[in-house]
């Protein structure tokens, strides 16, 4: 999104969430800049907290690294989370660097983490970082490790699985919590479908909610209409396309 929409976006959380759940919005982005941008807007607009990837395109050094992230944090004065996703950013937040980050940045309060080494999460957990698992098929050994909960796309368009997860983890009914792990894998797979884990998740949507939810913005990947039809045709078997909220 561009930063007029992302402002757009942080209004739209904003007044409708107010306080009801934890809405933490993402303002990374390729510039400084516009990263302060969409701090100040999630800020102006009452987002909880920010989320923020390292600059994209451009490879920072530890320092300018930090130093994005302290302008960033600063703009918005609020709890602050860094997302780790190397495989898009070129920059892995290892251990390491994240104590360096920790002692530089005071609102940093947790992380997105997304890298392929996972056992790096309870690195983070030690040292007191609330700690999201960026994959919608982890959140079981997440919490073993220590962790929050998970960010994907998945518990988006099957929150009751999750939800059903998390509360029997709590509990300690791991009867229930293995058996809702092994449902996220078939709704994991679904978003996975054509590389195109944006437009499945809104072609679901707009079945379930009859509203049409539109495409992604370019350049993420679209469906064509015989690729919507299998999305719909593995969601209805799943039975995602119904609410399960009560009206």
């Amino acid at each position: 999104m561009n930063d007029q929409q992302r402002t757009t976006v942080a209004r739209i959380t904003g007044e409708v969430c107010q306080g009801r759940v934890l809405s933490i919005m993402h303002v990374g982005a390729p510039t400084t800049a516009s990263a302060v941008l969409a701090a100040k807007a999630a800020r102006d607009s009452g987002c909880d907290a920010i989320c923020c990837v390292p600059p994209i395109t451009y490879r920072p050094t530890d320092r300018s690294l930090i130093e994005h992230y302290q302008r960033v944090a600063d703009a918005a004065d609020l709890p602050f989370f860094s997302y780790n996703l190397p495989q898009m950013t070129q920059v892995e937040i290892v251990p390491p660097l994240m104590e360096k980050i920790q002692a530089a940045v005071p609102q940093l309060t947790g992380l997105k983490h997304s890298a392929a080494n996972f056992s790096d999460l309870r690195f983070y957990v030690r040292m007191g970082l609330a700690a999201f698992v960026g994959n919608g098929h982890l959140l079981l050994p997440a919490l073993s490790y220590g962790g929050v909960g998970v960010v994907d796309a998945p518990p988006g368009i099957a929150p009751w699985i999750y939800v059903d997860l998390f509360k029997a983890w709590e509990t300690g009914d791991m009867e229930t919590a293995t058996a809702r792990q092994e449902e996220t894998f078939d709704v994991v797979q679904l978003c996975r479908m054509f590389g195109s884990a944006a437009h499945n998740v809104k072609t679901v949507f707009s079945e379930r909610l009859g509203v049409d939810c539109g495409k992604p913005l370019p350049p993420l990947p679209t469906l064509n209409e015989e690729e919507q039809a299998q999305v719909l045709q593995v969601a209805r078997d799943l039975g995602l396309t119904k609410s399960r909220v009560a009206v």
